[in-house]
């Protein structure tokens, strides 16, 4: 009975971790600066998924998210010369690099995100009752 606890306890914490790193590309989905100022755009994160949980040690059952990423797609551009991030000279002059952010693909994301965490709730519940029968019948 842990056993399922704990891989649906593991399943829980990854997916609030990908919810965390989702959120956190929606908030910064116009940012065209970094932290310190410099025209840089935000690039999007996705947390990478690996079977196991190590805080149950080595070859234990579950899921962790390993690391997170950028990814690597193109930023988006826009003709916006009047934007005071616009490249100023070149092929590219006039245009602003945006952050390679979709709101479509995050939102399809959290919601994939939040029904396996729901998914793993009702795991959890119906164990939980499974153990509860297990103690009336032996009493």
């Amino acid at each position: 009975m842990y056993g399922a606890l704990d891989i649906s306890t593991s399943a829980l914490v990854a997916q609030r971790r990908q919810l965390d790193t989702i959120s956190g590309n929606i908030a910064n989905m116009h940012a065209t600066r970094d932290a310190k100022g410099q025209p840089n755009p935000y690039r999007r994160r996705v947390a990478l998924f690996a079977t196991g949980d190590p805080s149950q040690g080595r070859g234990a059952p579950g899921v962790h998210i390993t690391r997170i990423v950028n990814d690597p797609s193109p930023l988006h551009l826009k003709f916006d010369p009047d934007h005071p991030d616009a490249v100023t000279s070149g092929p590219q002059k006039g245009y602003v690099r945006l952050p390679n952010v979709d709101l479509s693909t995050e939102m399809v994301n959290a919601l994939f995100a939040v029904r396996a965490y729901e998914a793993n709730v009702t795991v959890m519940e119906i164990t939980k009752s499974m153990a509860a029968s297990d103690l009336r019948l032996l009493a």
